[in-house]
C-alpha cells in the first residue's frame, strides 16, 4: 500500500461508506426496496443483501453455499442474496447493516479494499435506478481503481479496457496504454466495474 493507503485508512473508509449507504436506505419507502438495481435480476434489497453477507462471511459458509450453487460463484452470490433478502423485511436488513458499520472482517481471498470497493460500487447500483445522487469520496474511489485494476474476476477490468489508457482529471489516478480517456476518478471507476460505457471518441 501507498502511504495514503494503509488498511487503518480503507477500514475508516468502509465505516464511512456503511454508514451513509445505511443513512440513504433509512430514507426509502418500503416499495422501493423492491425497485431494480443496475446489477440485472437484482432488486434493492439483493443488493443489501449481498453486502451484508459478503462483509460477514465465514470461509465454511462459503464452501457450503458454493457447493449447493454447484460451483458457480456468481450463482451463489446471486442465490444467497435473493434467499436472504426474502426472508427479511427492510428494516430488519437496515438494522443489520448498522450494527456492522465498524465490522472489520475479510472474507478468504478477499481484502479490506474489496468491502470498501463493493460498498462504492454496489451503492451506485442502489442510487442510480432510483434517481438519487450518492457522492464517491475521490480517494475511496482511486484506492477502489487500483484494486478492480489489478484484479482479473469479476470485473476483467485490463482485458474489456484494452487499448485504452484511463486518466483521472480530478486525481492522480491512471491506468492502461492506448485512446486516452479523461474523466473524474469516479466515472473510471464505474467504467471499470462495467457500470458507465467507455466514450467513444472519434479520430481526429
Amino acid at each position: 500500500m501507498s502511504s495514503d493507503h494503509t488498511e487503518e485508512l480503507v477500514w475508516a473508509a468502509v465505516a464511512a461508506e456503511r454508514r451513509s449507504l445505511a443513512g440513504l436506505l433509512a430514507e426509502l419507502p418500503e416499495a422501493q426496496w423492491d425497485h431494480p438495481s443496475l446489477c440485472a435480476g437484482w432488486r434493492v434489497r439483493d443488493i443489501v443483501a449481498h453486502i451484508l453477507l459478503t462483509s460477514r462471511a465465514r470461509l465454511g459458509w462459503l464452501l457450503w453455499q458454493l457447493v449447493l450453487a454447484r460451483g458457480s460463484i456468481a450463482r451463489m452470490n446471486f442465490e444467497t442474496a435473493i434467499r436472504y433478502a426474502d426472508g427479511r423485511t427492510p428494516e430488519t436488513l437496515l438494522a443489520e447493516l448498522n450494527a456492522l458499520v465498524t465490522l472489520r472482517h475479510t472474507p478468504v481471498g478477499t481484502t479490506a479494499t474489496d468491502r470498501l470497493m463493493d460498498l462504492i460500487v454496489h451503492g451506485q447500483d442502489i442510487a442510480v435506478p432510483l434517481g438519487l445522487e450518492r457522492e464517491i469520496p475521490t480517494q475511496a474511489a482511486r484506492w477502489s481503481a487500483d484494486r478492480i485494476w489489478e484484479m482479473g474476476w469479476p470485473f476483467h477490468a485490463q482485458r474489456d479496457l484494452a487499448g485504452h489508457r484511463l486518466i483521472a482529471t480530478d486525481a492522480q489516478w491512471s491506468a492502461g496504454t492506448g485512446t486516452p480517456v479523461r474523466a473524474p476518478i469516479a466515472e473510471l471507476l464505474l467504467m471499470l466495474t462495467g457500470r458507465k460505457p467507455v466514450p467513444t471518441i472519434s479520430p481526429a
